[in-house]
C-alpha cells in the first residue's frame, strides 16, 4: 500500500549493475530521475560518452512517485511567476515547458517505449467564487506567456466547479515505464547506466572526479541531477524548501477519463485517470512539519464523496523543492562554471520542469549555447521581489536548527515507546529517535541530520525520520531516502 500505483504497475525491468569500480566518460550525470536520464539520453544521442549514477534503482525518487501528468498548465504556476519575476519570466517558463511536453512525446514515440503515453486536456479548475478568480487570473498569465489555453464556466469532473481554464493535448503516461525506456537507450555504445551507486561527494577539476560507493567517475562535466543538490557549495540548500505531498489511488469502475486537473487553491486536490482508479494528490506540508493532521485519510475521504470507491489499492507521498521566488534553478552550479551543471527547484512539476532542464543543459553542454530563455533560469540569479520569503525560509531553518535543541525528550527511556511509535530519547544532553516495530524491536538511530546537524523529527505516516531544515529524510534504522544528505545516521544503542 505504502509503494506508488506507477512502481506496482511498471514492467519492473532487470535493474542496471553498480558501478564495478573506477570509470572514465565524457559526462557524468547524478540522478536517475526523469532530469538526469533525459539529459544523458540527449547528450547520447548528441555523440556524448555519458554514465548516469543512481543510489537506487532508475525512477526510485520523485520521478516513480509523482502523479504522472506531463503539462505546461500546471495549477496557477504561470501567475504565480508573474507576479515573483514578471510577465517575461512566466513566458519564458511556459515556452519551455510547453516544448518539453513534445519531447516527452517525441522520445516515447523514437525510442519505442511502451508507457501508455496518452493525449489528455490539462484544467485548473475552482470550487468557489473566490478560487474561480484565481482560475481567471491563470487564465490570463498563460494566455499572454503564449499558451493556447480556454476559459470555460466548469470543468469535466463529477463535482460542481465555479470556472475552469483548460490546456489540450497534453501528456499522461506510466513514468517507471518510461524511464525504464529512457534508461534502455542510454545504456550502450560507451555510455552506461549505473544503479545501486550512491554519489558521496565530487571533486571539481580536469577532469572532474565523481566520488561514488562503488568508485571514482572521472568526467569532464558534470551535471547534478538529484532533484535536492547533494552538494553544499553553491548553497542551494538555503534557497530551497522542500514539501511533501501525498496521494490514493481509488478503484472506483467504469467512469469517463478525467482530464488532467488541479484546482487553485489551497486544500489542493490533484486529479487523474488510470484505467478503473482515480488517482487523487495533495495534502502537502512542509519537510518535517507534518502537523498530525492524516493526509491519507483526508484524500480517500475526498475520492469517496465524489466517486463511488469499491477500495484504496495504493497509498504513495513524494517530496518536492520550491526555490524562494517560485522558478526553477538550472545552470552552471556555481558563477562561471564551465564543468559543473545543476537543475532543480521544479514547484511539484518536475516531470515537465525535469525534461526542459535536460534540453537546456544539453544546449549548454555539446552546443555551448542556450536559448534565450534559459537566462531566467540562472542558478545565481537575484530576485528582489522574492527576498522577504527567502529571509523567512531561512530565519524558519535558524528556530528549527535551536529551538529543537532547546525541548525535552518525549520519553525517558526506549522501554516507553509502544510499539508501532517513535519518541525521542534524552539522556542528558543526547538525543536519541526511537521506533519500536509491530513485534517490539527497537530501532535507534542519532537524531542529528547528516547534513547539516538539524534535528530530524518522525512523520507518522511514512514512518520515517525527516528534516525541517533541508528536507533530508531516513528509514527507521538510518538509511537515506531522500538529499541532499547523502551518508546514513548512526545507528545507537536504545536508552534504558
Amino acid at each position: 500500500m505504502s509503494r506508488s500505483l506507477w512502481w506496482d504497475t511498471a514492467r519492473r525491468p532487470e535493474p542496471h549493475p553498480p558501478l564495478p569500480g573506477d570509470r572514465r566518460f565524457d559526462v557524468a550525470v547524478l540522478g536517475g530521475g526523469i532530469t538526469g536520464l533525459t539529459t544523458a539520453l540527449l547528450l547520447r544521442r548528441a555523440g556524448v560518452r555519458v554514465a548516469v549514477l543512481e543510489a537506487d534503482r532508475a525512477g526510485s525518487g520523485a520521478t516513480g512517485s509523482s502523479t504522472a501528468k506531463v503539462t505546461a498548465l500546471q495549477s496557477t504556476t504561470c501567475s504565480t511567476i508573474r507576479a515573483h519575476r514578471g510577465a517575461d519570466a512566466a513566458a519564458a517558463y511556459a515556452a519551455v515547458c510547453a516544448d518539453a511536453v513534445e519531447l516527452v512525446a517525441e522520445l516515447a514515440s523514437a525510442e519505442g517505449i511502451d508507457c501508455e503515453l496518452r493525449r489528455r486536456p490539462a484544467c485548473t479548475y475552482a470550487t468557489s467564487a473566490a478560487e474561480a478568480d484565481e482560475v481567471r487570473a491563470e487564465a490570463d498569465a498563460a494566455r499572454n506567456a503564449g499558451l493556447p489555453v480556454e476559459l470555460a464556466d466548469s470543468a469535466e469532473l463529477p463535482f460542481a466547479t465555479d470556472a475552469a481554464v483548460r490546456l489540450a493535448d497534453q501528456v499522461e503516461f506510466q513514468p517507471v515505464d518510461y524511464l525504464a525506456g529512457l534508461a534502455r537507450a542510454v545504456h550502450g555504445d560507451g555510455s552506461a547506466v549505473f544503479e545501486g551507486t550512491r554519489v558521496l561527494d565530487v571533486h571539481q577539476g580536469s577532469p572532474c572526479e565523481v566520488v561514488t560507493s562503488g568508485g571514482v567517475v572521472r568526467a569532464d562535466r558534470v551535471v547534478v541531477a538529484t532533484h535536492f543538490p547533494i552538494l553544499d557549495r553553491g548553497l542551494y540548500f538555503a534557497r530551497l524548501e522542500a514539501e511533501r505531498s501525498y496521494c490514493v489511488a481509488a478503484r472506483v469502475g467504469a467512469h469517463a477519463p478525467l482530464p488532467l486537473a488541479i484546482n487553485a487553491r489551497s486544500p489542493k486536490r490533484s486529479l487523474r485517470s488510470v484505467g478503473d482508479l482515480v488517482v487523487v494528490c495533495g495534502e502537502s506540508h512542509p519537510t518535517g512539519a507534518h502537523d498530525g493532521h492524516p493526509p491519507y485519510a483526508a484524500l480517500e475521504e475526498f475520492a469517496r464523496r465524489h466517486w463511488p470507491v469499491d477500495e484504496i489499492t495504493h497509498r504513495w507521498s513524494a517530496q518536492d523543492p520550491t526555490a524562494y521566488d517560485h522558478f526553477p534553478l538550472c545552470g552552471p552550479y556555481l558563477p562561471g562554471s564551465t564543468r559543473m551543471f545543476v537543475a532543480t527547484g521544479f514547484m511539484k512539476w518536475g516531470l515537465c520542469g525535469g525534461t526542459a532542464a535536460a534540453a537546456m543543459l544539453t544546449d549548454r553542454i555539446v552546443r555551448d549555447h542556450t536559448r534565450p530563455e534559459a537566462e531566467f533560469f540562472a542558478p545565481q540569479r537575484v530576485s528582489p521581489r522574492s527576498a522577504g520569503r527567502l529571509a523567512k525560509m531561512n530565519l524558519k531553518v535558524g528556530a528549527d536548527f535551536v529551538g529543537d535543541r532547546l525541548t525535552a525528550g518525549q520519553v525517558g527511556s526506549a522501554d516507553e515507546v509502544a510499539p508501532g511509535t517513535a519518541r525521542v530519547v534524552r539522556d542528558g544532553t543526547d538525543l536519541t529517535g526511537v521506533y519500536r516495530d509491530e513485534d517490539g524491536a527497537a530501532h535507534a538511530v542519532s537524531l542529528r541530520c547528516t547534513h547539516l546537524g538539524c534535528l530530524l523529527r518522525f512523520n507518522d505516516d511514512e514512518r520515517s525520520w525527516d528534516c525541517p531544515c533541508h528536507g533530508s529524510r531516513f528509514d527507521v534504522d538510518g538509511a537515506v531516502l531522500e538529499g541532499p544528505a547523502v551518508h546514513p545516521l548512526p545507528a545507537k544503542a536504545p536508552h534504558r
